[in-house]
């Protein structure tokens, strides 16, 4: 029933049509001999026989191998990358590091924080420069 129609009682609803489905054609034995032949006759005496498939073995598994190999290949890649792109973020966080660290020793190693630490030991900055002890040869 529609919804947006406001007649709805009003239409007739017809019985619905049945379809009928329509025969299966059953194939022959002649038919079924026609495409099993085929394929009987591509693997006995068409591209691939018993001889041909034995010679082409070799290559077949050196086809494989190679295939292997390419799979292998790939997915240690793919580790490598993986690695690399691990090794490269571990790298920019110990750059970021060493960046503070080395801020943080420049303010420390300062002039007015060294005074500050060693004022607590009763070391005084000196007020006058420091005078220069000679001692002559001859003195000695």
């Amino acid at each position: 029933m529609n919804r947006f129609r406001a007649d709805a009682e009003e239409e007739e609803i017809g019985p619905e049509p049945v379809l009928k489905p329509a025969p299966k054609k059953r194939k022959t034995a002649e038919e079924k001999m026609d495409s099993n032949s085929f394929v009987t006759k591509l693997f006995n005496d068409g591209l691939v026989s018993k001889e041909a498939a034995t010679r082409a073995l070799p290559f077949l598994c050196y086809l494989a191998f190679l295939g292997m190999i390419y799979i292998g290949n790939s997915h240690f890649a793919m580790n490598n990358l993986r690695r690399i792109n691990k090794l490269n973020t571990e790298v920019k966080e110990l750059r970021w590091e060493y960046k503070s660290l080395k801020a943080d020793l420049m303010f420390r190693s300062k002039l007015t924080e060294v005074a500050k630490k060693v004022d607590t030991l009763g070391i005084k900055e000196l007020i006058e420069p420091p005078k220069k002890i000679i001692v002559k040869s001859n003195e000695y």
